[in-house]
């Protein structure tokens, strides 16, 4: 069995964890030895377009597109035509007013100072960008799970099927059932909302205007992403059980209810491929850290998916302890010890509940809302869609362009 040392070991390598070794090997000042546990690569990054493996799409914000271009991978997803298809506008409504009535909202990135309010990606295209970003700049992948993990006095111990590697600190960027987290002790708050997210690329009779456009249903959320070939990408998230009877309908009548469920915002629409689902629940880590061991991403937080900043979140996390660790490095400490762990903590677990909260509060009350709450959450949105100054501030806090950003990720110029 190969023997290494190692100064981090992330296990995932999903675009956080990707990203988060890109950034620690090319921290300016330091060499850092760097190993990331992932045991199936996607797909090259300019192969064709797999209806199925490319079918989950992410929004990525502009500050995450900054901390992917600091990362190495922002230029390889540039480089393939038509993969990137960026949105300069988002119009958001309830399904008790019409379109385009009173009651709806309009984000614009002309508003934030911005040319684009953020790019639909291919959630796989984005990890492997990430992923050649990270050996790029001397990292290196072992491509075999993770089967024993160990906390020793002074660092950790992972082991695999050929390896025994020993770091003076794992980070934790293996998802929702994070072997990592359970393996340190760090427990999981889960809320399971019973519903299901359904998937699908579609044609739209209309164009899409470079628009993301999202409906509160009453009984649940739907989402159409503008995609740079003129279709679309939905996310329609409805209770368990109706999402489950939706997904098997035949082509045709579930043509008709997706088209219904817009309101016609896009004219007719049409599947342009297959259709899937995936459970959607809420779940925060108590405690991010420990000694030798930090949680980033899913592993640590669960979102709802209504406004797309599960991702987001999972790259400020990466962006947030890649600072924290560079610090440290300068400073001559312990990346592994808990004093250095808990500024990353502090940093970014606040934030990241506000988030979870909000995006909790919209699903129950504006998704879901067809009581008295929902029906004056509803009347609020079209107020905060004709004040110019509350509706900024709702899109920089939906775009998670608010409150402490990594340096990574704010605009040149701001502080």
């Amino acid at each position: 069995m190969r023997r290494r040392e190692l100064d981090v070991a992330i296990v995932g390598g999903g675009p956080v964890g990707a990203l988060l070794g890109a950034l620690l090997c090319r921290s300016r000042g330091t060499r850092r030895r760097v190993l990331l546990i992932e045991p199936r690569l996607p797909a090259p990054i300019d192969a064709p377009l797999d209806p199925q493996a490319d079918l989950r799409v992410v929004a990525l914000s502009s500050a995450s597109q900054r901390v992917a271009r600091a990362a190495g991978a922002w230029e390889a997803l540039e480089r393939v035509p038509g993969l990137l298809s960026p949105y300069e506008r988002m119009h958001v409504w309830p399904g008790t007013e019409t379109p385009r009535g009173d009651g709806s909202i309009t984000f614009d990135a002309t508003e934030l100072g911005e040319t684009d309010l953020g790019h639909i990606v291919p959630n796989a295209r984005v990890q492997r960008a990430a992923l050649d970003a990270f050996v790029a700049a001397g990292g290196e992948i072992c491509r075999e799970p993770l089967r024993s993990l160990a906390f020793e006095e002074d660092g950790v111990r992972l082991v695999t099927d050929t390896h025994s590697v020993g770091a003076a600190l794992v980070v934790g960027a293996d998802g929702g059932r994070s072997a990592v987290r359970e393996a340190a002790g760090l427990g999981i708050e889960s809320q399971d909302y019973d519903q299901q997210g359904v998937v699908a690329t579609v044609h739209s009779e209309l164009s899409h205007a470079r628009t993301a456009w999202q409906r509160f249903l009453g009984h649940g959320t739907l989402a159409l992403l503008p995609l740079a070939d003129g279709r679309c990408s939905i996310v329609w998230s409805l209770p368990r059980l109706r999402a489950e009877a939706v997904v098997a309908l035949p082509v045709a009548q579930f043509e008709a209810e997706l088209t219904a469920a817009s309101d016609g915002v896009l004219g007719a629409l049409r599947l342009a491929g297959p259709r899937s689902v995936f459970p959607l629940r809420r779940a925060l880590a108590p405690a991010y850290v420990r000694e030798r061991c930090a949680l980033v991403g899913d592993a640590a937080h669960i979102v709802h998916p209504l406004a797309g900043q599960g991702l987001n979140l999972g790259i400020m996390d990466a962006a947030a302890l890649a600072e924290v660790l560079q610090e440290a490095a300068t400073q001559g400490e312990d990346p592994g010890a808990l004093r250095v762990l808990r500024r990353y903590e502090r940093w970014r677990k606040g934030g990241n509940e506000s988030m979870s909260l909000a995006l909790d509060l919209l699903n129950r009350f504006l998704a879901f809302g067809d009581g008295p709450v929902g029906r004056i959450a509803q009347r609020g949105l079209g107020l905060v869609g004709r004040q110019a100054l509350l509706r900024r501030g709702f899109a920089q806090f939906a775009l998670g362009s608010v409150g402490d950003l990594p340096a990574l990720a704010r605009r040149r110029g701001s502080t």
